[in-house]
């Protein structure tokens, strides 16, 4: 399988530095409201969810 590999922008850098970077987007309001209660509930922030989500998922597709 061939990986891609993505250009990093410029602000990104700022990523690095610690400032962190926006990542802008949008879902349906009942998605956030579930997201959110759902990233409460694990006593996490949404970041920290998406980033898991985002860690599992990709470990998956990498099978």
């Amino acid at each position: 399988m061939a990986k891609r590999q993505a250009a990093t922008p410029a602000n990104d850098v700022d990523a690095e530095s610690g400032k962190g970077s926006s990542l802008n987007f949008k879902v349906d309001a009942e998605f956030k409201k579930e997201f959110k209660g759902f990233a409460v509930a694990q006593g996490i922030s949404m970041t920290d969810l998406l980033k898991e989500g985002y860690a599992l998922s990709k470990k998956e597709r990498q099978k």
